[in-house]
């Protein structure tokens, strides 16, 4: 790698972009800010930012030892102002101006500070926020490079930017290789040109070469290199649509070299360079996942009903539903990962304010006003369309009136508390029409119908609460609550319009009574019976009436179930503990990670259609079969992160490809497993998978670091619906078991998806 592609990759601090930004001189500088616990905890922390520019550094004032360092690529958000539930809490109002938060992603708990005055804390926030920003708009081919100039940099211990043979060693456990010595050695008298017994200057650059060299990639460019050994836009359309399967024009050729071509003099010819066909593949463009997937590109315009809308289950928990912290920053995080359907489990609070909490439980609690402002600030920050709150009513009628007012108050002309339009509707409204709405599920005293009728309907004696898992009641309180049935107070009973809660019976008797608003609530098993047994009358149900799935009760860890039966027959509101990391949540974020991530995704034409002859278990002929073989090359991998961070600890990674979908297609195969390789590891292994009904399938990619005495460790993972893959050679991204972009990490594979027979 030539220096001039070093300094246009915007790797290491002096050619980060920044070099002389006042921002980045003021983080490496750094000050004193008070740290705050609770209202009797503040203490001086030092902070800072370390030489690699992307590492925070926080010591103790006393002691001067390092108390802890983060990564800026681990921030989710950095909030000014009192903005977190500690600040809120420790902290008077006067102090707003000077406070600020670091939130993580992940479980890590939130960093709050108060810094000096208002100016500064300012300062801290504008500084760290472009220097985020800055990180996150690198391409994964320059975090891969800034991530291992940081390693090198680490292994340079005596900090005088020469790289011993022992500092060799050390970087490649770093960067998690484990290497023969005699390998090591070899590798480094070769870039040891000058004999000194270390390396230096150009002599690093040289290493890094040999290091992130790509076989691999070397010999796709090689084949279509044909033209004075680089690529002419013909050579490069060749490739697209040979390879990638692409409609691609000489105009698009023009584009890419223009666009990704780091060598001026090789641009001006109008060719591509090597560099610039890595630089390429590693664009998002280029990357697995369909481009024309990633925004809307869905019709918005259909019944509610129509779509799978990501959900959230137990939303107010971080961790377990037996003793587990509630936080207003789970719904955020909720929110911001585009779930559109939160609950909420309302009890009666002390001086009339309504909380949040799961009853009978140790599970901390959170103040109803509080989530409802949670969930106004951050609803439609990911997607535009409407969310929708489904309350778990334990309140008495008094601070059912509160709930109601502070939702009425706080929500304003966001929250939907009549019908669209003059007229009492057929069907429900589409997402489009509910853009920056939102609704209320929960009882509702009487018909929708009654809200045009003159007479206003009197109050009823109602059962509020819906879920009918005991919620760790013992009998006689469950018994108690069944006898002294709640009332439901008229205020919130009319904020209920087009998602009101009823028993399900049957799908005839549904059929006969159950209005289109109507909608009900089945527990996992239930759900998952009527999916087993009764299929197609499932779907046909779904197709005018909204259904919402939840977690079965005895899940007191808060684990998950497979949500794919449930979505093959047609349910929305699929619930999930989105606290809880595990595959079906991997699956969830794979089902929305397209369509703008709006949280909805609009379901095949066969399930909208209410006398279809779909059954996922039969797979009949029709609409819904078109048989596709698909093939993937697993090639190789590249910088997997350890799965401990001991510095000895090195990965064996391993591959699996997993097809989720109807049962005729799911699907599992793996790779072997690389031993001692977590940088580069390559396998170049076919797997080949049939797929019946495409439409509902997800591709499920995940490495494993490999152990024949217990379980495979998780490293990262990739979902993406079948029908969003794009054929040829691409990069796989890969995310965290939290669901968050391994910054360096990534798959390399081969993508062909073919017609079968």
């Amino acid at each position: 790698m030539s220096s001039e592609r070093m300094e246009a990759n915007g790797i290491h601090k002096k050619n980060s972009g920044m070099e002389g930004d006042p921002d980045l001189k003021f983080l490496l500088q750094g000050g004193e800010l008070l740290k705050v616990r609770s209202t009797s905890w503040k203490k001086p922390r030092y902070l800072r930012l370390l030489e690699d520019c992307k590492t925070m550094w926080r010591e103790s004032q006393k002691t001067f030892k390092t108390n802890e360092t983060f990564s800026l690529e681990d921030i989710a958000e950095v909030r000014r102002g009192r903005q977190s539930e500690g600040l809120k809490k420790y902290t008077e109002e006067q102090a707003e101006g000077c406070c600020f938060s670091i939130m993580f992603k992940g479980r890590r708990k939130n960093l709050d500070f108060i810094a000096n005055s208002e100016e500064e804390a300012k300062q801290w926030v504008n500084s760290l926020e472009k220097l985020i920003s800055n990180i996150n708009n690198l391409n994964s081919q320059q975090k891969t490079e800034h991530w291992i100039f940081t390693c090198l940099m680490k292994a340079d211990k005596n900090k005088d930017d020469k790289l011993t043979q022992s500092e060799v060693k050390d970087f490649f456990r770093l960067i998690n290789i484990d290497i023969d010595d005699n390998y090591a050695e070899m590798l480094f008298k070769e870039c040891d040109k000058s004999k000194s017994g270390y390396l230096d200057g150009k002599e690093i650059e040289h290493f890094y070469e040999l290091l992130t060299h790509r076989e691999e990639i070397n010999v796709i460019y090689g084949t279509y290199a044909k033209t004075a050994g680089f690529m002419s836009p013909e050579n490069l359309v060749e490739f697209l649509m040979t390879e990638q399967r692409e409609l691609a024009t000489l105009a698009d050729a023009h584009r890419i070299i223009d666009k990704y071509e780091p060598d001026e003099n090789v641009k001006e010819k109008k060719l591509l360079s090597k560099d610039g066909f890595v630089m390429y593949l590693h664009q998002p463009e280029a990357l697995v996942l369909n481009p024309e997937h990633k925004d809307v590109y869905q019709d918005m315009s259909q019944p509610l009903s129509h779509y799978f809308i990501s959900s959230s289950h137990n939303t107010y928990l971080m961790e377990d539903q037996l003793k587990g912290p509630s936080s207003t920053e789970a719904y955020v995080r909720a929110l911001m990962k585009g779930c559109r359907c939160v609950e909420l489990d309302c009890w009666d609070g002390s001086d009339d304010e309504p909380v949040i909490y799961h009853g009978y439980t140790l599970t901390s609690k959170i103040l109803f006003k509080d989530v409802i402002r949670a969930i106004k600030e951050y609803a439609f920050k990911t997607s535009d369309y409407p969310v929708i709150l489904s309350l778990e009513n334990h309140c008495s009628v008094a601070q059912q009136e509160v709930m109601a007012q502070h939702m009425s108050s706080i929500l304003g002309s966001a929250l939907i508390t009549s019908p669209l339009g003059d007229s009492m509707p057929t069907n429900l409204p589409s997402p489009e029409e509910l853009k920056g709405k939102i609704l209320i599920k929960g009882k509702r005293l009487n018909k929708l119908e009654a809200s045009f009728a003159s007479e206003p309907a009197a109050a009823d004696d109602a059962d509020v609460t819906e879920e009918e898992e005991s919620n760790g009641e013992n009998e006689q309180e469950e018994e108690k609550r069944k006898k002294n049935k709640l009332k439901l107070a008229k205020a919130l009973s009319d904020m209920v319009v087009y998602c009101k809660s009823v028993h399900f019976r049957s799908f005839e008797d549904a059929k006969n009574n159950q209005s289109f608003y109507e909608i009900s609530s089945f527990k996992e098993g239930d759900a998952i019976k009527l999916a087993e047994e009764s299929a197609n009358a499932y779907i046909r149900y779904n197709v005018d009436k909204l259904s919402r799935i939840y977690p079965a009760g005895s899940r007191t860890d808060s684990s998950n179930y497979n949500p794919v039966p449930l979505w093959n027959t047609g349910c929305q509101i699929v619930a999930l503990n989105f606290q809880t990391a595990c595959t079906d949540m991997d699956v969830n974020q794979g089902r929305f990670l397209v369509n703008g991530k709006s949280g909805y995704v609009l379901k095949p034409a066969y399930m909208r259609d209410s006398a279809t002859e779909f059954d996922p278990i039969t797979l009949t002929r029709g609409d819904w079969l078109k048989h596709k073989l698909l093939h993937v090359m697993v090639i190789s991998a590249q910088q997997l992160p350890k799965v401990n961070q001991k510095k000895s600890s090195i990965v064996d990674p391993l591959v699996k490809v997993q097809v989720f979908g109807v049962p005729a297609d799911a699907a599992e195969k793996e790779t072997h497993p690389i031993e001692n390789n977590g940088f580069n590891p390559g396998w170049n292994e076919n797997f080949q998978f049939d797929v019946y009904v495409p439409d509902l399938a997800l591709v499920r990619f995940v490495v494993e670091d490999y152990d024949f005495m217990s379980e495979n460790e998780f490293i990262g993972q990739y979902t993406l619906p079948f029908n969003s893959l794009k054929m040829g050679y691409r990069h796989v991204p890969l995310l965290s078991r939290n669901g968050d972009l391994l910054p360096s990490a990534g798959l390399f594979l081969h993508i062909m998806v073919l017609d079968a027979e």
